[in-house]
Parts: C-alpha cells; sequence; structure tokens
C-alpha cells in the first residue's frame, strides 16, 4: 500500500514537473521576440475569433506559436477584447506586445489627400480608387461643397462617412471665413462666396496671387461687368466630369451656357470645382485694387492690369510667349 501511494505521488510530482516546463516554455515563447525581421500589414477582420486571428498572425509571419497566442488570449481572459482592424506589426514583436496592440486598437492610418481645385466628379472618382475606403459614396454632393485637404482614415471606414467629413469641413470653414469676411462684398451670401472663390481655385495656384485675383473680379461685380473667367467656359464644356484635354478656342468663349461668363454678367450659378482655404479667404478678403484685368505672364503666374489698353499688351506678349514655346516643342 504505501509502495503504491509512493508511485502515485512519483507520477503527481512529474506531472507537475511537465506542467510546469510546458508553462515555462509557453511564457517564454510568449514574451520572446517574434520572427518578424521588417513591419507587417495584417487586416484582422470583423467577426474573426482567437484561433482565426492567431492563425491568420502565423501565416503572415507574425506569430512563430499561434497556439501560444491564443492560449496566452484565453487564460488572460482577454479573447473577446480584440478588435478588427488594420495593423502594422513591428519587427520583433512578441506574442505578448500582439496581444496588447490587438487590445488597444490602434490600427493604422491611412491618409487620403483631396487637392484644392478638383470638381466633385473628380473627387468621387478618387474615393472609388481609394484602398482600405468600403461602400458606394451615396448621393453625390453639390459642387464646392467639398473642403479639399489630408483626411485620415482605416481600413474599411465607409466612403459615404467620409463624404460627410468633407462636407462638415467645408461648412465649418465657410461658416469661420464668412464670419471674419470684410465689409462690403459685392456677395449675397456664403454660397456665392464660395463660387468666387471656386474661381480663383482655377485662375491661379500661387499663394501670392489669390487675393489679388479675387479683388480683381470683385471690381468687375462692383462695376456690372462680365468676369471673362477661361475657367467657366471649360466647366461649361465638360460638365465637370474632368479637365478640359485641349486649349480654349475662339469659338469656346460663345459656348452658351450659365457658367460661361465670357457671356452673362455676374457669378455662374454654382461653384466650378471645391475650393481650398487659401482661395476661400481670398474670395472673403480680397485686394482692394483697381485692376481690372489679368493673364498668364508665362512663369506661372499673371501680370495685371488697369486699363484695356495695357492688358491688350499683356495678353500680345503673353501670345508670343505661348507661341516661341510652341515652336520649341516646349
Amino acid at each position: 500500500m504505501a509502495r503504491h501511494v509512493a508511485r502515485i505521488a512519483v507520477a503527481g510530482l512529474l506531472a507537475a514537473f511537465v506542467a510546469a516546463g510546458v508553462v515555462a516554455w509557453g511564457f517564454a515563447q510568449y514574451v520572446r521576440p517574434g520572427p518578424l525581421t521588417s513591419e507587417t500589414v495584417v487586416v484582422i477582420p470583423s467577426g474573426d475569433g482567437v484561433d482565426s486571428i492567431a492563425n491568420r498572425l502565423g501565416e503572415a509571419g507574425v506569430l512563430a506559436a499561434p497556439r501560444v497566442f491564443a492560449a496566452a488570449a484565453r487564460l488572460t481572459g482577454v479573447g473577446s477584447s480584440l478588435r478588427a482592424g488594420e495593423y502594422a506589426f513591428a519587427p520583433g514583436i512578441s506574442s505578448r506586445e500582439v496581444l496588447g496592440l490587438l487590445r488597444s486598437g490602434r490600427t493604422v492610418v491611412r491618409r487620403l489627400t483631396i487637392v484644392e481645385g478638383l470638381t466633385v466628379a473628380e473627387v468621387v472618382r478618387q474615393f472609388l480608387a481609394t484602398e482600405g475606403l468600403i461602400g458606394e459614396v451615396g448621393a453625390i454632393p453639390d459642387e464646392g461643397s467639398l473642403l479639399p485637404e489630408t483626411y485620415h482614415f482605416s481600413y474599411g471606414d465607409s466612403r459615404e462617412a467620409m463624404v460627410a467629413r468633407m462636407a462638415s469641413a467645408m461648412t465649418e470653414t465657410v461658416d469661420a471665413l464668412w464670419a471674419r469676411r470684410v465689409p462690403g462684398l459685392p456677395l449675397a451670401d456664403q454660397r456665392e462666396a464660395v463660387i468666387l472663390a471656386s474661381l480663383v481655385e482655377k485662375e491661379t495656384a500661387r499663394e501670392d496671387e489669390r487675393a489679388r485675383v479675387a479683388g480683381v473680379f470683385t471690381h468687375r461685380l462692383r462695376r456690372k461687368m462680365k468676369l471673362q473667367s477661361d475657367p467657366t467656359v471649360a466647366y461649361a464644356l465638360t460638365s465637370g466630369n474632368g479637365p478640359l484635354e485641349r486649349r480654349l478656342g475662339g469659338d469656346d468663349l460663345a459656348t452658351v451656357s450659365p457658367y460661361n461668363t465670357y457671356m452673362v454678367r455676374g457669378l455662374p450659378p454654382a461653384p466650378i470645382c471645391n475650393p481650398g482655404r487659401a482661395s476661400l479667404r481670398a474670395a472673403m478678403n480680397p485686394l482692394e485694387t483697381d485692376e481690372l484685368y489679368f493673364v498668364a505672364d508665362g512663369d506661372g503666374g499673371h501680370v495685371f492690369a488697369r486699363t484695356y489698353a495695357e492688358h491688350r499688351r499683356n495678353v500680345a506678349r503673353w501670345r508670343k510667349i505661348r507661341e516661341q514655346r510652341s515652336d520649341s516643342g516646349s
């Protein structure tokens, strides 16, 4: 009897030693650096359980021992709190650190940059081509209602939500700038300010010119002159679906359209693009000027004039520059 009890005791001790060894080995695997040699990005889909996550990370080379990871998640009681998303795993990340990262929800931050001057149609195409966004855009927003900017998002965010963010950002920006506008503008409301800003955006990309261009248009509006803005003609020809892939000709200026400011007085009925903050600010704080004309100077900017005679000389100079470039093939 005593011998039998001794055998049981020895067996128990051996089992305890083995169990302790397994636990020690498992803990060592849990805390030791993992096999990754370079940063790896893995998407954890919504609905994945602990075993699926462990296997996915094992296949991606993040975990050397997926079963240890799964066991640790269960033993620590955090298996149900692992969050879906796109994660960047650092080289050598341990199973313990992986568990902490998945609990934190610190997913990869993606960036989407919408440049100034794009039409709504162009922005929608960019949304549809952006990897990581999901779903449709939904209702197409109004022209000029989306603020160009760099937006951060996570994998799986919806395109419709991104549109809503851009629209909200535009509304907030316009409200703030309108509250600080200079008095006496020939603009009825914020919408007209956005329309004017869209013309400024398409006319010049130079920061030092925006307020001056806005000043010319404002001066013309006060004098009831036609704005004669080439970008409005291009918009009339393309309906905002994309850039006009050719130079405007004389016949184009006679295009019958409410957007053609060579044919109609005042502002077009709606914006011709989505203007950025700088152009919005310029439209609501234009330079006080008696200039009425501007034309390209050949160096990415414009030359301005107060009289039509002076403007004609500037136009003749620009045409000569353009012809010389055409002859040289540049």
